[in-house]
């Protein structure tokens, strides 16, 4: 729940300042949190939702705005780009800050080594022990070729 208060409370300053790129962002942040808290509802969960569940939301949408950004630019629309850019910045205010290569090469040996993983079979425990480690820290698609090289 601390992240959401952190959210939250930057919300509530961006509003103070007039800050109204800021604002529209953290309003998109807090309205997904609500629609995954309203999602667990439905599906009979308790409690609502974990900083855990947070970090996937602003990884996603994170992802989501890369992934936006590139189509923009190869369409000529620059502006449309930065604008998506801006929004990843103020997302990624609230992530943990970013392992860097060798971290990610040494996460993934403890990894292997936590899971006694041997084969290629073992991945799916691999990715979910550093899922359950490092989420929004590293971006799993470029680490899952990684894994399967150190597998192979």
């Amino acid at each position: 729940m601390e992240l959401r208060s952190r959210v939250n409370d930057a919300l509530k300053t961006a509003m103070k300042s007039k800050d109204a790129a800021r604002l529209s962002t953290l309003r998109l942040i807090n309205a997904a949190i609500k629609d995954r808290d309203i999602a667990k509802r439905g599906d009979g969960e308790e409690g609502g939702v974990s900083d855990a569940d947070v970090l996937s939301i602003l990884g996603k949408m994170v992802k989501q705005r890369q992934e936006s950004a590139r189509a923009y630019e190869e369409g000529g629309r620059l502006e449309l780009a930065e604008k998506e850019r801006a929004e990843i910045l103020v997302i990624e205010d609230f992530l943990p800050k970013q392992l860097s290569d060798a971290e990610v090469e040494a996460a993934i040996a403890a990894a292997v080594k936590e899971t006694g993983a041997s084969s290629i079979r073992d991945m799916g425990r691999v990715m979910g022990v550093l899922k359950s480690k490092y989420t929004g820290q590293m971006d799993f698609g470029a680490v899952g070729p990684k894994v399967k090289d150190k597998l192979a």
